[in-house]
């Protein structure tokens, strides 16, 4: 086989143009919240993204709607971060560890109530990123746009709060619903990622672009252009390597992502 046959498969074809749309969401996304010191969010909202799954799979719904009827949940548990934080006084990395707590609990004990695990919940947690069909690939695409424009609407706030939210506060910006704005999004894309890498990596999609493309980057927009290459280079790349080498997509694009890291973080030592 050709490096031009693999292209002949609609399957592939289906994993890197969800792949890469969903690279695109988390690098953007990863930025603000590597920034904003909120990283971690995307591993808990996982967790609970794992018991939405487990839910709607405890009910015997079918699994193609599964990341639909986890939205609801996800996006509610994201809100609930941010009420925690606010309202409990504590910090936000002891709020994203009581939900994902929960959502893992969750999760876990309505498989058990269901059976066990099953192929279906072993997809969600390790991602099937092959197995993408038509349907969640248009869905893919209705939620890129979605975020895509939710994020160019609020682009100048987003900015503000991401390096001083103090004075972002001052200058009359709704911090709070930014900040509500910022992590409903992240849901989104944790529901879309969940697929392609899994719930038990979707925080390295989240975090290996963004902390690749700051060790180059040398402007805000500079920045978020080299996490949506490195995102996408990883998708493509680690698509088509773990279809020849037959290893697990998920794992393979995590590694490549690491390896892009681990490339930008020598060349900065040499340009130093």
């Amino acid at each position: 086989m050709t490096f031009l046959d693999i292209f002949q498969y609609g399957f592939l074809l289906r994993a890197m143009a969800a792949g890469s749309l969903i690279a695109a969401l988390c690098a953007i996304l990863g930025i603000f919240l590597v920034l904003r010191r909120l990283s971690l969010i995307g591993d808990g909202l996982a967790h609970v993204t794992f018991g939405s799954v487990a839910l709607s799979l405890f009910f015997r719904l079918p699994s193609v709607h599964a990341a639909l009827a986890a939205v609801p949940c996800v996006l509610l548990s994201a809100l609930g971060i941010l009420r925690l934080a606010e309202r409990a006084r504590i910090y936000g990395d002891a709020a994203i560890g009581i939900v994902s707590s929960l959502g893992i609990a969750t999760g876990i004990m309505l498989a058990s109530m269901a059976g066990g695990f099953n192929v279906d919940l072993f997809s969600y947690l390790f991602g099937n990123i092959l197995s993408i069909s038509p349907f969640e690939l248009v869905q893919t695409g209705v939620l890129f746009v979605a975020v895509i424009v939710t994020v160019g609407l609020f682009s100048r706030e987003l900015f503000a709060i991401t390096f001083d939210e103090d004075l972002a506060r001052t200058s009359g910006i709704r911090v709070d619903r930014i900040n509500g704005v910022l992590v409903l999004l992240t849901g989104l894309t944790v529901v879309l990622a969940m697929k392609v890498v899994g719930v038990m990596l979707i925080s390295a999609l989240l975090i290996l672009p963004a902390v690749a493309s700051l060790q180059l980057a040398r402007g805000f927009r500079t920045a978020i252009i080299l996490a949506v290459v490195f995102g996408v280079l990883s998708v493509v790349t680690g698509v088509v390597v773990s279809f020849l080498a037959n290893l697990p997509t998920g794992a393979t694009i995590i590694m490549i992502n690491f390896l892009f890291f681990a490339l930008a973080f020598a060349l900065r030592r040499l340009r130093r």
